[in-house]
């Protein structure tokens, strides 16, 4: 910077420095004579200084040189402010024309004897218009007088933001310019306009111009450019005084600002400038207001420039991204900015009428608003996709086709090419990465985040849906990013659909219907590199098997993710609807059987085409297929689902009951014999109908509930007059006379079919009765009808007590009156019996497995509480177990290790010394079977874990025998002995802690053996897993109790990972590994803690 520049600043300082107090001081002075007087000493302060001060020699030979071509001066001004004003522009200008100059020979002639100088350390040479801050200060408050003082009084009203709103001494300033005689006041704004357009052409000035008087600018060259002749008010009179060229220069002038300012603040101020509504009465002159109700109402001229130049940076590239950030910038995410945002939205979804065609401006904005959608930054990313999301939702709403056309199609554009993907030959993939994952995020942020369903959202998701689902089923295989976005739209689909809509996407999910708009045949889903996925081309399998293999297992993982789907949907009736509309296709497959069955005349092949007589031929197969995955599909429900997902309501639990008794009456007619029905229906039937006891039975209904219910009244008089069990038909006609008289007939015995529930406030939901799943339903009657007893009337044998199920309200509630003989309700939960020890003894030898397995639970349940006939026959109930131990089925045997573990946690000192010896010598009873011999001595292993399992702290004193036993058993010829013995020993070390230290050796040195020398890879691994188990016992003990055995186990993991063929064993080894850094790290680097230490002295 050279010494001028400072002086031409100093000089302008002089001009616009305020004086003393002493200085105007005057009882008779207002204010704005006083600032007249004010104005005055300034200006002639300046020129006396200007004239005696030699250092301001250069400053006015400048000036002297600017005035000589400012053909606008006029010395002879009798306007105080104007001349004042005049003055300003003379320095500005002065200063402008020198810091041009220095500029030019700045980047003309480099400084070649400093560019030698210069060192590396140091900054490059600033430029000579960089200004010091106290200089920018001086600087802007010139310009702040120039605009105050030169422009705003001469715009006309309405036009820009007066000065009387801005602040009281602004209105001060707009009297006193009013109030004088200007003449040429169109001459004055375009040469204080002409002189600031000067200033910003150089871009240090331009900055202090336009980040402070934009708007003033702005406002000046719209009323120089665009005001109509004849228009009434102040400052009209420069429409007769400009020329047409000026007037057309202003207008170039304004197209130039426009386009090289910072759109955002452009849009800003056109807003602004566009005024607020009218307003009636007198604005005040005290505060100002930023808002747009405190801005005038601009003239109609103004405003419909402002409308075409805004609509005009709407359209221009990135236009709609300059309007979001122009009326958003600043916000703070409150309830302010959310309407803002969809008054943003409103904006650009409204079709400008200076637009040529509704179709180009949408073609133009469109692409535009879907951008808003991809923002990083996340500072701004939540506001500006807010705008989008709201934008596409109105325009969905208010322009269908459109929307369609631009943006829906555009943004569902990469799952349609799924589906129309084609293999050309090249390796390159069908739908990029990136394509899929901004893809689905977009319609996760518009359809879920939006949350404004409408048929035509709900229409074009649609289209789309077994694409994303294929893809939700490919991110639940791997980890993925896009898995939760799939989901939230699946799932959302589905609660926002109408039923039948949601009922066939269902179907077409599950393969039950024709599947459309699938992922092409011939590409899959790949793992992209950024954890997302991509369309690629399938490698086809050269055998059969193969195939047929990748697809049945591709059906059946797509089955099991729809389940998942619709157990996350647990507030909604879908699932229940599904599950009841499947249902009712079953139940139609009745009156078809008999179709099915008929013989087919012989086909008549000469009046056929092949086609048909194919389709003919395959027309039952494919009616098989379709009856399978249906059924497929059911199990899958029933298995998957709980019962409050699939009937949530009393109305869904009615509707399966009538299909449920609807099947049962089918057929009735055709077998009128008392012993030509099917026990598995019968027992279906007697379980359905105890269900609807039960409903009738529990807190008073509603007359909806008894109105759903009257639907079950055909079936039940069928049932009660053709059905073949007296048993049925009683229950039945008492069902349908409480359900026809909503409850005010009750037969006396109906309390005995429905059991009240222990809590009355328990409803529907909680009885467990009609939600018993399918499979259970079945496996109980058939384990009935294999049963050799079979139930009679009054009986109280007990194959008729058990109940093999956890609850039995349904079991219960199926049973019948004393009256009609039958069934009791069986005990349920397992509660202790009211019948003798002797009595349950001799039902655990019953040949009937769910007696005896029934039995043994109970006595387990008595050991558990430490009955006293049981502790006094302790050693029946041993004998008891161990022979039951040696049975086939696993619901005896299981129960039998249940029950020892029970004896061995009550009693250890006696019965783990049995056990040990039968597990080291096998059985020693006399009705032993020593050719399964083996088998026996891996259930007692079984008895064994349970029990080192419930010793807890016992462990250090009844586990010494154990582990002795175990040690031998590592020896044992069979390897399964071998194994069993090691993880025994692991379950048991883990929970020594100090007392292993002992045996730290022995168990090292068997270890490491049976890791290096043993064959069997089942063994080394349980070798291997010891050691864990060890590890994770002692934990931060392990370097106290470990402490001379740890490195050779160490040094042993180490030869699995590097040497040992089976890969299992090498994982259960780096598993231990892991251990034993997660130990060392603990020991080396330990937690620290913020803790005080209060120590009190002596």
């Amino acid at each position: 910077m050279t010494r001028v520049t400072p002086e031409i600043l100093s000089a302008i300082n002089i001009l616009t420095k305020p004086l003393g107090e002493a200085s105007v001081r005057d009882a008779h002075l207002s204010h704005q004579e006083a600032l007249l007087a004010v104005l005055r000493a300034n200006r002639a302060l300046l020129s006396e200084r200007l004239q005696s001060e030699t250092s301001f020699e250069e400053v006015r030979r400048l000036r002297e040189e600017v005035m000589a071509a400012a053909d606008w001066f006029a010395s002879d001004t009798e306007d105080t402010t104007w001349g004042f004003v005049q003055e300003c522009l003379l320095l500005l200008l002065t200063l402008v024309r020198h810091l041009s100059a220095e500029l030019e020979l700045f980047q003309q002639i480099p400084t070649l004897s400093a560019a030698r100088q210069r060192t590396p350390e140091m900054a490059p040479p600033l430029p000579p218009d960089v200004l010091s801050v106290s200089q920018q200060q001086t600087l802007g408050a010139a310009l702040q007088f120039v605009v105050s003082l030169g422009l705003c009084p001469y715009l006309a009203a309405g036009v820009g933001v007066s000065l009387c709103r801005r602040s009281s001494f602004g209105a001060m300033v707009d009297k006193l310019v009013c109030g004088g005689a200007v003449q040429g006041a169109g001459r004055c704004l375009l040469t204080t306009t002409n002189v600031l357009l000067q200033l910003a052409e150089l871009s240090s000035l331009a900055t202090l111009v336009f980040t402070r008087h934009l708007g003033d600018v702005l406002a000046a060259l719209c009323q120089l450019g665009y005001q109509p002749r004849g228009t009434e008010g102040r400052g009209t009179e420069e429409v007769q005084e400009l020329s047409a060229e000026e007037r057309q220069t202003c207008k170039e002038a304004l197209k130039s600002l426009l386009g090289k300012v910072y759109q955002p603040m452009i849009i800003k101020e056109l807003l602004i400038l566009q005024g607020g509504p009218k307003q009636s009465g007198a604005v005040g002159s005290s505060g100002a207001s930023s808002s747009r109700a405190a801005l005038g109402s601009a003239p109609t001229w103004l405003k419909r420039l402002c409308g075409q130049l805004l609509s005009e940076r709407l359209m221009q590239p990135n236009g709609v991204q300059a309007v979001v950030r122009a009326i958003l910038e600043g916000g703070t995410g409150g309830e302010s900015d959310w309407r803002k945002c969809d008054c943003v939205a409103k904006i650009l979804v409204t079709c400008p009428q200076q637009s040529a065609s509704a179709d180009t401006y949408y073609r133009q904005v469109c692409h535009q608003i879907l951008d808003l959608l991809h923002f990083k930054d996340q500072l701004t990313a939540q506001q500006h996709q807010r705008v989008a999301t709201r934008a596409v939702l109105f325009m969905v709403q208010e322009k269908p086709s459109f929307a369609q056309q631009y943006l829906l199609t555009p943004l569902l554009q990469p799952l349609h090419r799924c589906t129309t993907a084609s293999n050309d030959g090249h390796f390159q993939a069908a739908v990029e990465e990136w394509e899929l994952t901004q893809c689905v995020n977009d319609v996760y942020k518009i359809w879920v985040v939006g949350n404004s369903p409408s048929a035509s959202l709900l229409e074009a998701l649609e289209q789309v849906l077994p694409v994303i689902f294929t893809l939700f089923c490919f991110t639940k295989q791997n980890v993925s990013h896009l898995r939760a976005p799939c989901q939230e739209i699946l799932l959302w689909y589905l609660s926002h659909a109408e039923t039948s809509a949601a009922l066939s996407a269902l179907r077409q999910l599950s393969a039950l219907q024709v599947q459309k708009n699938e992922v092409a045949a011939d590409f899959h889903f790949t793992p992209g590199s950024d954890g997302g996925a991509r369309l690629s081309s399938r490698a086809r399998c050269s055998e059969e098997d193969d195939a047929l293999y990748e697809k049945l297992s591709g059906e059946q993982w797509r089955l099991d993710c729809l389940m998942q789907l619709l157990a996350e949907l647990k507030d909604c009736d879908l699932p229940g609807d599904f599950f009841l509309d499947l249902l009712q296709e079953m139940a139609s497959w009745a009156d078809t059987a008999d179709e099915d069955n008929e013989e087919e005349p012989e086909l008549d092949l000469s009046a056929m085409t092949l086609v048909e007589v194919e389709q003919r031929l395959l027309a039952p197969s494919t009616r098989r297929g379709q009856r399978l995955a249906l059924l497929q599909v059911l199990a899958l429900m029933v298995d998957c689902l709980q019962h409050t997902v699939l009937l949530r309501k009393t109305s869904q639990v009615v509707d399966f009951l009538m299909s449920l008794i609807q099947r049962a009456c089918v057929g009735l007619d055709q077998a009128p014999g008392p012993n030509l029905g099917n026990p598995v229906e019968s027992e279906t039937l007697r379980m359905g109908m105890g269900v609807v006891a039960t409903l009738l039975s529990g807190p008073e209904l509603s007359k909806e509930d008894y109105s759903s219910m009257s639907r079950l009244l055909p079936p039940l008089e069928s049932l009660s007059q053709k059905h073949s069990e007296v048993v049925i038909q009683e229950l039945a006609s008492d069902l349908r006379a409480v359900i026809a008289t909503h409850g005010a007939y009750r037969p006396e015995n109906f309390t005995t079919v429905a059991p009240p529930s222990r809590n009355p406030e328990t409803t529907v939901k909680n009885n467990r009765g009609p939600l018993r799943k399918k499979q259970n339903m079945q496996t109980e009657a058939t384990n009935l009808q294999t049963s050799p007893h079979s139930p009679l009337p009054n009986s109280n044998s007990p194959s008729n007590s058990h109940d093999r199920h956890p609850a039995s309200s349904g079991m219960s509630a199926a049973g019948v009156s004393p009256k009609g003989g039958g069934r009791t309700s069986g005990a349920s939960n397992l509660h202790l019996p009211t019948k003798p020890l002797f009595d349950l003894l001799h039902e655990a030898c019953d040949p009937d497995v769910p007696t005896r397995a029934f039995a043994l639970r109970v006595l387990t349940q008595m050991v558990q509480k430490e009955n006293p006939e049981v502790v006094q026959a302790q050693e029946k109930v041993l004998m008891l177990f161990l022979e039951n131990l040696e049975h086939e089925d696993s619901f005896i045997y299981l129960s039998a290790i249940q029950g020892l573990a029970a004896l061995a946690d009550s009693y250890p000192e006696r019965i783990l010394e049995r056990l040990l010896k039968d597990f080291q010598h096998g059985p020693s009873l006399p009705t032993s079977n020593k050719e399964r011999s083996l088998e026996s001595r891996l259930k007692v292993g079984e008895v064994l874990m349970r029990a080192s399992r419930a010793m807890g702290e016992l462990a250090a004193h009844l586990g010494r025998p154990l582990i002795g036993v175990f040690l031998q058993g590592t020896k044992d010829p069979d390897q399964s002995v071998r194994a069993s013995s090691l993880s025994n020993l692991g379950e048991l070390c883990q929970r020594l802690d100090y007392a292993l230290g002992t045996l730290a050796h022995e168990l090292s040195s068997c270890l490491t053996a049976l890791i290096k020398t043993e064959r069997e890879a089942e063994v080394r691994r349980a070798a291997i897993h010891v050691i864990t188990l060890l590890l994770r016992g002692l934990s931060d003990k392990t370097t106290q109790v470990l402490s001379d055995v740890l490195s050779d186990l160490y040094r042993a993991l180490k030869w699995v990972v590097r040497s040992d063929p089976d890969d299992v064993a090498v994982l259960h080894a780096q598993l231990a590994l892991e251990e034993i850094d997660d130990v060392m790290r603990r020991f080396i680097f330990p937690q620290q803690k913020l803790e005080k230490k209060i120590v009190v002295l002596p």
